[in-house]
């Protein structure tokens, strides 16, 4: 048994050369994309038919409700009312960000989840045509690929401190081969981070052009890559 054992080490160690990497495969870069969103703010409006189905609920349980004295009821509906009340004033679901259409702005579709985009040059694109793109870096050196996609969204907003990164693995990723738009540059795949904005309504992107915009809207940006992004992005 410890002869065969001995041989088959032999053997893994011998041919492990089939399991090193190929020169083709050294020169595929590998680059962090950063999805960074912003949260619904207000509650998201309820579908027709499940407000439809809520309100058929509470009329079907009203009529097997427990009938309480209305000394009970009183006592209930004065609770609240001395000097610690505190009027209540829904905030608008109309924002004046969303009357002008402004995109540069976390102030809109507060019942969405918003993403931001950055117009520049992107890595894989034609060299002086900017696109639309997420925040990204070329790993290079970094301890994580995470950490190479923390240092990608860092360096468009300056600091971290009103970000969540959400898990250490990325939540997707597009591979990228060589094509006659992009046959200067080496293949490459791009990995996707989660990460979403936290305690702020205002973050300060260092770059000229920029947007925060919906899923729905995102995927206008991104033609080529919309049935796979729409599996990617949930909510």
């Amino acid at each position: 048994m410890q002869r065969s054992c001995r041989s088959f080490s032999r053997f893994v160690v011998s041919n492990r050369g089939f399991c090193s990497s190929t020169k083709g495969a050294d020169n595929e870069k590998i680059v962090a994309s950063v999805l960074f969103e912003r949260l619904p703010v207000v509650i998201p409006k309820i579908d027709p038919v499940v407000y439809a189905f809520q309100e058929f609920s509470f009329r079907w349980r009203q009529q097997f409700r427990r009938a309480y004295p209305e000394e009970f009821l009183k006592k209930s509906d004065a609770r609240g009312k001395g000097e610690y009340q505190i009027d209540f004033v829904p905030a608008p679901r109309i924002t004046d960000a969303d009357k002008t259409n402004d995109k540069r702005s976390l102030q809109r579709a507060l019942d969405r989840r918003l993403y931001l985009l950055l117009y520049g040059d992107a890595y894989g694109s034609p060299k002086g045509q900017p696109v639309w793109h997420f925040p990204e870096k070329v790993y290079k050196s970094e301890e994580t690929l995470r950490k190479c996609a923390e240092s990608a969204l860092e360096s468009v907003i300056g600091d971290l401190t009103h970000t969540y990164f959400v898990g250490n693995a990325p939540m997707g990723h597009i591979v990228t081969p060589l094509t006659d738009k992009n046959k200067d540059a080496d293949a490459f795949k791009r990995f996707f981070f989660k990460s979403q904005v936290i305690a702020t309504n205002k973050v300060n992107i260092k770059c000229k052009d920029f947007v925060w915009v919906t899923k729905d809207e995102l995927l206008e940006y991104f033609p080529e890559h919309s049935e796979y992004l729409t599996k990617m992005i949930i909510g």
